[in-house]
């Protein structure tokens, strides 16, 4: 049953230390409503607007010469796919390096917990490692041990233990870490037997950092079989949050309904595996609610939940949107493909990848204020590709600030939105003419110290290709 308001924020004041606050990335509704000439202008001209800004021009790296990066930042690769690690020659790196978070570990390295979203058909699918959930599924997780010494220019970081920690999942996408020490890795998809699976896929798996090996690989099923792409746990509660990556087609909705946004509250907060109920978000007196156009930036909008009777049913191997068309049903808010989802300033920020007027982007904030409500606001909407380009992975970073990795055409950037509303140029991959378009950002995650942020390049999803994926550290002045 619901917690009492009182209980609720005696929880939200012993982890947060006092009653809930403004959000700091506030800012970022009144940078988007403040500058209307800034939506009009051209993609060129937007772009050396924002160059002028934050950490300084990009310029090539000279130990990643694929990236640009400011002047005083340093980068350095320290995983590669398709071949085998340095740290255990015998371990072959599988591709489609997703997303990743990264853990303090007793002994003063740091744990990375990375992705593989492979997406191998069932006729050709291998497990990357041992004790596979599925014999068929060729995603999972793998876990770095990575030690970090020295500072500046002489910082050296390198990866000491690198081995497979879940296998046999599939189109392992995005996900996101907990406060009780583990990694919830989520399937991007629902396929199942009806595709040639030995096993229903579309959940949530938990990798806890002390792993060592592969672990035993239960699906969370109470958290729900859809379309799974990250999420984000409220230290104060336990609740865990979810995004759905789905498409909203106006004029197909019986193939592209939308997208939910989904919370999960444990029967026992930190023992996701003992069930709980999971739940979807609608807005107030606004029964099906389309967050995905004509939407102002900084207005509160008044959230509900909606419980979900049937959070694996069986016909989602068929119909991936089978627990979406049962909360659209009872009322629920709709958005387009949502994406990185994590937790800070007492709230959960969530990305729509092409939301929005321009189908740029869109960043949402959700608040609680009590067990049964909340506060649901569009922080930032971008106006131009230009700005901001297929936002995926987010996590926050140094000094408050949203990271978030972008999925769009052409050059790919991370960029960092400012707490006063700035967006920033952190890294790009520019497009080389005669070669490939690059792959895109992901995993984005900073160090225990914050002063680290590590990032995936994803490479091929399939094992059919010889395109790398990648992992990377980055550090500079933040």
């Amino acid at each position: 049953m619901p917690l009492p308001r009182r209980e609720f924020l005696r929880r939200v004041a012993r982890a947060g230390g006092g009653a809930l606050v403004a959000p700091s990335l506030s800012g970022l509704a009144l940078w988007n409503t403040a500058t209307p000439a800034l939506a009009r202008a051209s993609a060129e001209s937007a772009d050396r607007r924002l160059r002028d800004q934050g950490y300084g021009p990009l310029g090539r790296s000279a130990t990643c010469p694929e990236f640009e990066i400011p002047g005083a930042f340093h980068c350095v690769k320290i995983s590669q796919s398709l071949g085998p690690s340095t740290a255990r020659p015998s371990l072959h790196l599988p591709n489609g390096y997703d997303g990743m978070a990264s853990f303090a570990l007793p002994n003063g390295n740091i744990r990375l917990i990375r992705n593989h979203e492979m997406t191998d058909p069932a006729t050709r699918g291998q497990p990357i490692g041992g004790n596979p959930y599925d014999a068929r599924g060729s995603g999972g997780t793998s876990s770095l041990e990575v030690r970090v010494s020295g500072s500046g220019a002489d910082r050296r970081i390198e990866v000491v233990d690198e081995f497979i920690s879940l296998s046999g999942t599939l189109v392992n996408c995005a996900g996101g870490p907990t406060p009780w020490g583990s990694w919830l890795s989520c399937e991007e998809t629902a396929q199942g037997t009806e595709r040639g699976f030995e096993k229903p896929h579309g959940y949530a798996f938990e990798v806890p950092v002390a792993a060592t090996g592969p672990v035993d690989p239960v699906p969370l099923l109470a958290l729900g079989r859809f379309v799974h792409e990250a999420i984000a746990v409220d230290p104060a509660t336990g609740i865990v949050y979810e995004t759905e990556d789905m498409v909203y087609n106006p004029e197909n909705t019986a193939q592209q309904p939308g997208a939910g946004f989904y919370r999960f509250i444990p029967n026992r907060a930190g023992a996701l595996a003992e069930g709980g109920r999971l739940q979807i978000l609608a807005v107030k007196d606004r029964p099906r609610y389309d967050t995905s156009r004509g939407q102002r930036p900084g207005v509160a909008l008044p959230a509900v939940w909606i419980d979900i009777e049937d959070p694996d049913p069986s016909g989602a191997g068929t119909d991936p949107s089978a627990v979406f068309r049962e909360g659209q049903s009872k009322g629920a808010a709709l958005f387009q493909r949502l994406e990185g989802c994590f937790y800070g300033d007492e709230s959960i920020y969530f990305v729509s990848t092409s939301g929005g007027a321009a189908r740029a982007g869109q960043v949402f904030q959700y608040r609680p204020t009590s067990s049964d409500e909340g506060e649901l606001v569009l922080v930032f909407e971008s106006p131009s590709r230009a700005v901001l380009d297929a936002p995926d992975n987010i996590c926050i970073g140094p000094r408050g600030r949203l990271v978030l990795c972008e999925d769009g055409g052409a050059d790919q950037f991370i960029r960092m939105l400012t707490k006063e509303g700035q967006i920033l140029d952190l890294v790009r991959a520019p497009v080389v003419e005669g070669q490939s378009s690059p792959r895109e950002f992901a995993g984005s995650c900073i160090s225990p110290d914050g002063e680290v942020m590590f990032f995936n390049v994803q490479g091929a999803t399939n094992s059919r290709s010889m395109q790398p994926s990648r992992t990377y550290a980055l550090w500079g002045p933040w």
